[in-house]
């Protein structure tokens, strides 16, 4: 199934739904080619639903850590919401977890934002 984005802002928070898989090729250039221009737009706080995402592999992993340091270079943040189980399982194994703050739901890293603002 071929990675679709849903982009929408809220409170001046981006928040991006992915649906279907990041995996390496066109669905990984699709979320790196949106993001990093939403960044170059100057939205600094980025929210990736990834509830709807049913696998990633390792260039799915590698797009969004390289997604990760683009936005905190940039000054900016990106925050992960509604890890499926297989996702958040490879998270975790990957250690990913470490990295990216990621929440429960997207209405959960949205209220994140607002406090830190």
């Amino acid at each position: 199934m071929q990675l679709k984005l849903t982009k929408r802002t809220v409170d001046g928070i981006l928040a991006i739904e992915c649906n279907g898989r990041i995996v390496f090729g066109e669905e990984s250039s699709l979320l790196r080619d949106d993001v990093k221009k939403a960044i170059a737009d100057g939205n600094k706080r980025i929210v990736l639903n990834l509830g709807e995402v049913n696998y990633i592999d390792s260039g799915g992993l590698g797009t969004l850590v390289a997604l990760h340091t683009t936005a905190h270079n940039a000054g900016g943040t990106i925050k992960l919401a509604n890890l499926t189980k297989r996702v958040g399982d490879l998270m975790q194994v990957t250690k990913l977890l470490t990295v990216f703050e990621v929440h429960g739901s997207e209405y959960e890293a949205l209220e994140a934002f607002r406090k830190a603002a």
